[in-house]
């Protein structure tokens, strides 16, 4: 093989690498937000569950070295779950992990208020 012909070769294999670890690092996100699903309601597990089933699924709009349909899917997963967060948030509704306005012990210096 010619030179130009390698280095079309490197070239398409790191590209490749790139969008594979680019896929990888979104799935990684979105399974990282897999702990919010219990308060995004069915929208967010349709969503979660949707995005990692279409990215391991074998059948895909463009063939599997070319993860790009991929990271577009799980980017998409990754934006919506997170507008449902913000909205759930903006709602005074705490998140899990998040110190919120029921349920959850005061911090440091924060006193504490018997109801009776």
């Amino acid at each position: 093989m010619s030179r130009e012909m390698w280095a079309l070769v490197v070239v398409g294999a790191v590209l490749a690498l790139a969008t594979l670890v680019g896929a990888v690092l979104l799935a990684v996100r979105v399974v990282r937000t897999r702990r919010l699903l219990g308060t995004l309601g069915v929208g967010g597990k349709v969503a979660f569950y949707g995005a990692l089933i279409y990215t391991i699924c074998p059948v895909d709009l463009l063939p599997d070295p070319i993860y790009l349909d991929d990271m577009g899917v799980l980017a998409g997963a990754l934006i919506y779950l997170t507008r449902l967060a913000h909205r759930r948030r903006a709602a005074g509704r705490s998140l899990p992990g998040q110190p919120g306005r029921t349920g959850v012990p005061p911090g440091p210096g924060q006193s504490r208020q018997i109801v009776s």
